[in-house]
């Protein structure tokens, strides 16, 4: 496993369901090598489309389980959101403030096929919505204004990272 480079147009392409009944891999399997490479890449969470692949399927991890999500939707969300800076694997020092909601009810399926509905708030609940995000084909720029945008790649090239605005548009 690999991450594609930011500009792949995989990361802007929104993700098929993966189906359990005509599997395009093993599910199990590829859960465990992804749940590694996320944290061999200092990750909190992973989306399949990071990868190159593209289906609904992403990794995150949280207290005392890791979660790999496969067909994962949001069922509800709080009105009480919260402003926080965020990373992404895909785009390497750049950290953006965006406005998410505090928690959030949601439903996937385990790697098994087993469907699950559950509630995450605080940090889970922000990197299910940030996994959500890339699996549907979004990125930074489709949750932030491009003043915030062009401030964090200015903070990013700072550290050595070398970000354009023009590469996000």
């Amino acid at each position: 496993m690999k991450l594609v480079s930011s500009n792949d147009p995989i990361l802007k392409t929104v993700c098929e369901d993966f189906d359990f009944y005509n599997p395009p891999f093993d599910p199990i399997e590829f859960s465990k090598e992804f749940v590694k490479f996320m944290y061999d890449s200092n990750g909190i969470g992973l989306a399949a489309n990071q990868i190159g692949l593209p289906y609904r399927i992403f990794a995150m991890r949280s207290h005392p389980e890791n979660f790999v999500c496969f067909n994962p939707r949001i069922v509800s969300s709080s009105s009480n959101e919260i402003v926080l800076e965020e990373g992404c694997l895909s785009y390497p020092g750049l950290l953006v403030k965006i406005k998410r909601p505090e928690n959030i009810r949601v439903r996937f399926q385990t790697p098994n096929g087993e469907t699950l509905t559950k509630q995450f708030i605080g940090m889970t609940a922000r990197t299910f919505q940030h996994e959500i995000m890339h699996i549907d084909g979004k990125t930074f720029k489709d949750f932030c204004s491009r003043l915030t945008l062009e401030r964090a790649c200015k903070k990013a090239n700072k550290l050595g990272y070398d970000y354009s605005i023009s590469s996000f548009y």
